[in-house]
């Protein structure tokens, strides 16, 4: 009995440890597992939020809100921000996207110093028929948006058709955003 108890202190002991190690391997697992542009949202198939963004201090591209979005045209709503990697990497894409003349191209700074924005845009290209400046990222949460960058197609009657979590790739505006802008196109 006596070398009963010892054993059983030492697995108890290690339970806590053995436990850490569990849950440590679930969390990785579904950490890494999926597609992380196929995020759920709950606003596609609805109006777009009621915001109002002013123009990026010291540009003289205006600002827009949602009223400017679903006036009888597919628009595309990008979210970026002069500080992120991948928007930099998606940008010139972008630039191609707006040689689309059957769509209009809107742009949400995110929480971005004006000077950095304004040059950002000045140094890649600016896809943007307006660039609004979500300074404190307000606008981005009614927006549902995880983190930069996002694009959104909203419809003709401004309803939000389809949300692409991440940096846009030739493969994702081909197999992803394109049918959803020909889908958007076909429901005005």
């Amino acid at each position: 009995m006596s070398e009963a108890a010892p054993k059983r202190r030492s697995l108890v002991a290690y339970l806590p440890l053995i436990l850490f190690a569990g849950l440590a391997a679930i969390f990785l697992v579904r950490l890494f597992s999926g597609d992380p542009s196929k995020l759920p949202s709950a606003l596609i198939g609805k109006p777009v939020p009621v915001f109002t963004l002013p123009a990026i201090e010291g540009s003289s591209q205006p600002g827009f809100s949602n009223a400017d979005l679903g006036r009888g045209r597919v628009s595309i709503v990008n979210v970026f921000a002069s500080w992120c990697a991948p928007c930099h990497q998606e940008h010139p894409l972008l630039m191609e996207l707006a040689k689309d003349s059957r769509i209009v191209m809107f742009g949400i700074n995110q929480k971005d110093k004006a000077e950095n924005a304004r040059r950002f845009l000045g140094r890649l290209g600016n896809p943007y028929a307006m660039v609004g400046a979500d300074n404190d990222g307000r606008v981005s949460v009614e927006w549902g948006v995880y983190g930069v960058p996002e694009t959104f197609v909203v419809t003709g009657d401004g309803r939000i058709a389809y949300k692409h979590v991440g940096p846009l790739t030739e493969d994702s505006i081909r197999d992803k955003l394109m049918p959803e802008i020909a889908k958007a196109l076909a429901t005005k």
